[in-house]
C-alpha cells in the first residue's frame, strides 16, 4: 500500500506535491515527530482506506519531511534500495547513507 500511487513504490509523478520517495522504517519517534507536526501516520482512517502505521512500517515519506526529521533529530531509518533517486534533490546521499537501515 506504501506509496503516493498506493503501488508499493517509493516514486513521484503528477500529482505528488510532497514527492513522496524516501522509503523509511517507521520508528515511534518519528511517527509522534510527524504527528506534533501535523501530519497523524498512526492513527487509522477507515474513510481512505488507511490502517494507520506503527514501529517497523515501511512508508513512502516526502522528501522535505524527511529532511525535517533529521533536522530535528528524528529521521527514521532509509531502505536505500527502494528509496527512488530523485530525493537527492532534496537530501544528501551522505546522510541517507548515514540513516540506512541495516
Amino acid at each position: 500500500m506504501t506509496g503516493f500511487f498506493r503501488d508499493g513504490c517509493c516514486r513521484t509523478g503528477r500529482g505528488d506535491v510532497g514527492v513522496h520517495v524516501v522509503c523509511a522504517l517507521m520508528t515511534a519517534e518519528f511517527l509522534e515527530y510527524s504527528k506534533s507536526r501535523g501530519n497523524d501516520l498512526s492513527t487509522p482512517r477507515p474513510e481512505y482506506q488507511f490502517p494507520g502505521l506503527k514501529e517497523g512500517d515501511r512508508w513512502c515519506l516526502c522528501a522535505s519531511r524527511w529532511k525535517d526529521a533529521l533536522t530535528a533529530g528524528k529521521a527514521p531509518p532509509v531502505i536505500l534500495e527502494a528509496t527512488h533517486e530523485s530525493a537527492l534533490e532534496f537530501i544528501d546521499l551522505a546522510d541517507l547513507r548515514e540513516h540506512a537501515a541495516t
